[in-house]
């Protein structure tokens, strides 16, 4: 049987969730913890999806008929199966990993020639048309891997070329509905316009702040801008208790900074630490109930495994 395997990256972000949904840019990495997704050609006409670690197929299957409409694809069936580390609970961003694994084997295994953009398109409008809501930061992390400035649809697409990003990341437990607590903000926004946005503005004034240093790997700055962000969240009402016991016992570990990461309400939050604190920093988001998870940031984006 012919056949293909893909696999794309979560990611973690760093800076700027929920003003991205608005048009504020967000800061956003790559993590490795990879998605694997392979597919091959049967001949019994059918297409079947075995994903062991999930109960949710639709974005793979979306995504198989988004591509095979795209690229007029004549197939005589297909198998897709997926592996992964991660599944959906940490917050890593799954679905969109997925997706774009899905695609981009789907174009290897047809010999087609697609490049970055084309698929971040492509699987944005898979995303979509299952979510309804999403920026795409979760794609484009998928798609390019390292370290990125995004704005929504990717009207902005910078990599952010860096050496290090020295992080520590605890999990909640909590498995967070991005979905839902998306749309809570967008309630919260109806009814306080002027105070969301003012939220959302100030964001965003301060991941360009972040940007710059992150450049210049000014980890103190960062750390600040992190506890800055933290702060507009807990305003928006996205935090919760466990992600304030775990972001406050990184803080006192000595981290530079900590916040929650991506959508809230669970999953993950990260402290930017140096070397001489991890391991205090570590022991403290476990005693303070968290699991600290071993993944590497700006890791590489979606690639053709065999």
């Amino acid at each position: 049987m012919n056949k293909v395997t893909v696999s794309a990256p979560g990611k973690l972000m760093l800076l700027g969730e929920h003003a991205v949904v608005y048009g504020q840019p967000c800061l956003v990495t790559a993590v490795d913890q990879r998605l694997f997704v392979e597919i091959g050609e049967t001949g019994d006409g059918k297409v079947t999806i075995k994903a062991p670690e999930s109960t949710d197929t639709r974005f793979v299957e979306e995504a198989i008929g988004c591509g095979v409409s795209t690229w007029k694809i004549k197939h005589q069936g297909l198998r897709i199966k997926t592996t992964s580390p991660f599944s959906g609970k940490y917050g890593f961003g799954s679905s969109a990993a997925v997706t774009v694994a899905t695609l981009a084997a789907l174009a290897s295994l047809f010999h087609q020639e697609v490049d970055k953009r084309s698929l971040f398109e492509l699987a944005y409008q898979v995303i979509l048309s299952i979510q309804t809501v999403g920026s795409g930061f979760d794609v484009a992390a998928a798609v390019y891997g390292g370290t990125l400035f995004f704005t929504k649809g990717g009207t902005t697409l910078a990599p952010i070329s860096i050496n290090d990003l020295p992080l520590v990341v605890g999990y909640t437990g909590v498995k967070s509905n991005t979905v839902e607590i998306v749309k809570q903000v967008a309630a919260k926004r109806e009814k306080y316009p002027e105070k969301v946005d003012r939220i959302f503005e100030a964001t965003g004034k301060l991941v360009i702040d972040g940007k710059k240093a992150l450049e210049a790997s000014d980890w103190e700055r960062v750390g600040k801008l992190m506890d800055f962000n933290q702060e507009y969240l807990r305003d928006l009402g996205v935090s919760s208790e466990k992600l304030e016991v775990m972001i406050s016992a990184a803080k006192t570990g000595g981290a530079w900074g900590a916040k929650l990461s991506g959508a809230g309400g669970g999953d993950c939050m990260i402290a930017l630490a140096g070397s001489d604190k991890r391991e205090v920093i570590r022991k403290a988001i476990e005693a303070a109930g968290g699991q600290v998870i071993d993944v590497r940031p700006n890791a590489e984006g979606v690639r053709v495994e065999t």
